[in-house]
């Protein structure tokens, strides 16, 4: 009975923590800034966890049949959790409430499991063997949920049936201590009619969370759903209307057919046309390739390294016949070398150099992206390029992110960049800002390849130009310790959402 009660509190601390990591991967899906989402879930949860606890005291009977209880209520509203979270991000406008009232319930529930096991097994063992091996597996435990969750429960089952199958689990421990104890527990069949209901209900969530996903993703999106992949690294989603394909990575637009192409011929041909003679080019991001795509425009450039974290887009907009379409087939091109790597540590691990560095990466919307918008970045980017060499970096919007755009500028001066910033017109996002770095003075290019469908030289003279709504403003850098940036950008997108 020992091991089988060991093995309970093994899942159980599975399951506590398995909760825990999907409230936090949905609140920084849905809510943006990973630091501060997992923070406040990890100190909220940690504090119902102490309130539970502090609970159990009040539990003095039937031991065996609350603890029976408490995993079924765990299992249910532990599994159902990321599925009420999702359905009702789009429709409760105090979702934080939510969010934190579900995480306090489960942390609460998960704090009473513990004392109640080791008071249920203070019989069977002394103190201390008591004490170290119940707090060996709740460690053991946590450590196994906690590999198991990023390397194959998000990107296998995905967070709506992760969360269902430790449910499930839950119910398991719940039905397994009910036929340890049956001695011992009344009214066991009113339990066991709890067990079953909760696991069917619970296999139910499992079988229709297709349907459930669709429709939570239908109602958070404007246009038809056609793909989404959860991987280690984002929430991937594109939606289609009529023509227009949009891409969404946790929730943030990335580009629009109808007006991509504005923002990637803005993005890359500045820099590329400017360079005499860019035969080496690096892609920093831009897993969808077509920044990869108007780089290879240029007949002179000879070989294309592209880095993206991220496998699951490359070969998503390699292989969909639509998309490999869109990019015109780049992903796949002869020229093109593609490394799915984080860029932070490819550029320290490599010695290369390249005559021009196209810079795509994600708006800073989170530490981990905003390290890749640090001083400590650009210097490690500078010792890549070329004599010569320029750098092209994809930096928001100067007009509704002026701060944020001009503190790109900042640490990249800070870097050692001698910058231009300028800014161009998309559709789908408004004025958007770029900024190119170089070693020597930048002429703008009077010429740029043909086939372009928005650059000219004469648009390109105008892109250098601010207006006063958004000229430059005083800005420090953005450094790795401080990443005053995400600050920045949360304060503005947020002011922007709220329409503030």
């Amino acid at each position: 009975m020992n091991i089988a009660l060991y093995a309970s509190l093994f899942m159980v601390a599975t399951c506590g923590l398995i909760y825990e990591l999907v409230a936090g991967s949905i609140a920084s899906y849905l809510l943006g800034d990973t630091v501060l989402q997992f923070s406040t879930v990890i100190g909220a949860y940690l504090f119902a966890m102490g309130v539970g606890s502090w609970l159990s005291r009040f539990i003095g009977k039937g031991l065996a049949a609350r603890f029976v209880q408490v995993e079924i209520m765990v299992g249910v509203i532990g599994g159902f959790s990321s599925t009420m979270l999702f359905l009702a991000f789009p429709h409760v406008a105090s979702f934080r409430v939510l969010l934190y009232l579900i995480v306090f319930i489960v942390g609460m529930l998960v704090g009473l499991e513990v004392p109640l096991l080791m008071r249920i097994l203070k019989d069977r063992l002394d103190f201390k063997d008591l004490v170290s091996q119940v707090l060996t597996m709740d460690c053991l435990g946590a450590l196994f949920a906690s590999v198991l969750f990023p390397l194959l429960l998000v990107p296998k089952l995905g967070l709506l049936n992760t969360a269902l199958f430790f449910g499930l689990l839950n119910v398991g421990v719940a039905a397994a201590t009910l036929h340890l104890f049956r001695d011992v527990i009344p009214k066991r069949a009113g339990l066991g009619g709890m067990c079953a209901a909760s696991a069917a209900a619970l296999c139910l969530g499992l079988v229709f969370s297709g349907e459930i996903t669709s429709r939570a993703e239908g109602d958070m999106y404007a246009d038809e759903v056609i793909f989404t992949k959860s991987s280690p690294y984002q929430k991937i989603v594109l939606t289609r209307w009529k023509e227009d394909w949009r891409l969404f990575l946790n929730g943030n637009l990335q580009f629009s057919t109808m007006d991509e192409y504005r923002y990637h011929e803005a993005l890359v041909h500045p820099a590329l046309s400017a360079h005499p003679a860019p035969k080496r080019v690096l892609i920093l991001g831009g897993g969808d390739g077509l920044a990869a795509r108007e780089v290879l425009r240029d007949a002179r450039v000879e070989k294309v390294t592209l880095v993206d974290l991220d496998p699951e887009m490359t070969k998503l907009f390699t292989t969909h016949a639509a998309l490999s379409a869109l990019n015109g087939g780049a992903l796949s091109d002869p020229r093109v070398a593609v490394v799915n790597a984080d860029a932070y540590r490819w550029l320290g691990e490599n010695d290369l150099r390249f005559d021009v560095v196209i810079v795509d990466f994600p708006d800073p919307s989170n530490y981990a992206v905003g390290k890749l918008y640090t001083t400590a970045f650009y210097r490690l980017l500078s010792r890549r390029l070329s004599p010569g060499g320029i750098v092209s970096v994809q930096s928001t919007s100067p007009l509704f992110a002026r701060q944020t755009f001009w503190t790109v500028v900042a640490t990249m001066e800070a870097a050692g960049f001698a910058t231009r910033p300028y800014h161009a017109y998309v559709p789908s996002f408004g004025e958007w800002g770029f900024v190119i770095g170089a070693t020597s003075p930048y002429l703008i290019p009077k010429k740029f390849p043909a086939g372009l469908r928005y650059l000219t030289p004469e648009i390109a003279r105008g892109m250098f130009d601010f207006p006063a709504d958004m000229s430059r403003v005083p800005a420090v850098p953005n450094r790795l310790d401080t990443q005053v940036l995400v600050q920045h950008y949360e304060r503005e997108w947020s002011r922007i959402s709220h329409g503030g």
